[in-house]
């Protein structure tokens, strides 16, 4: 841990970098996910028959595979296939995928939460289903969603280490370039891990600052109930 001080200080625009395009990849990944998360979700709530087989099988086949090797296929599968993607798209495809099928079940499970009261309502007043969907129950699953869906950017800010086997220059893989560089990987990798977990702090200290700010008094219990 004394060598610590010592490598921030020294490397430290190294890391920043490093740090940045860790984040970056977070913010992608997690926005990606986020829009293949409610589209999966409305999918297999107000679907049919195709497509709620098609946002299950979606669902199951990446939370039931390994991210990394999720990533090795689209960087070094696609190619097999022509397709082939830089090493920063492979990531950004990779992590926002994989975030789209966690984020997707804690969204589900916010509409189910609804009620079938609120479809109603829309329907009653005139509004097609799609259009109660978007004005009413979207908006409100999003707020609901909020305290299980706060674990997913966190996770994801961790799972971006996977990304330098691939050679994306993120955190983990300048830190590896400052242990090839010094010969003290523990001293390196330690660095690596006291940002690690300063990123983490700040963004669960943030998400509880929205969950807060977003919340609903009684919401939640007049949810469970309907």
């Amino acid at each position: 841990m004394s060598d610590v001080p010592e490598f921030l200080i020294r490397f430290w625009p190294i890391l920043l970098q490093g740090a940045g395009v860790t984040l970056l990849l977070t913010v992608q990944g997690l926005a990606a996910g986020l829009v293949l998360g409610m589209i999966t979700a409305l999918g297999r709530v107000y679907g049919g028959k195709t497509w709620r087989g098609l946002a299950i099988g979606y669902v199951e086949l990446f939370r039931g595979t390994p991210l990394l090797v999720q990533l090795f296929l689209i960087y070094y599968g696609l190619p097999g296939l022509g397709i082939t993607l830089s090493r920063e798209w492979s990531a950004f495809l990779a992590l926002g995928l994989n975030s789209g099928a966690y984020q997707a079940e804690y969204l589900r499970g916010s509409i189910l939460a609804i009620g079938n009261g609120q479809m109603m309502a829309g329907r009653a007043i005139g509004m097609s289903k799609w259009q109660t969907i978007r004005e009413i129950i979207v908006p409100q699953a999003l707020r609901l969603a909020i305290p299980a869906w706060a674990n997913e950017p966190v996770s994801l800010l961790k799972s971006t280490a996977v990304v330098f086997l691939i050679a994306v220059p993120e955190l983990m893989a300048q830190g590896k370039i400052i242990a090839a560089r010094t010969y003290n990987p523990i001293g390196a990798y330690m660095s690596v891990a006291v940002i690690y977990m300063f990123m983490v702090f700040v963004l669960d200290y943030g998400l509880k600052f929205l969950e807060r700010y977003v919340r609903i008094p009684g919401f939640e219990m007049e949810a469970r109930k309907a």
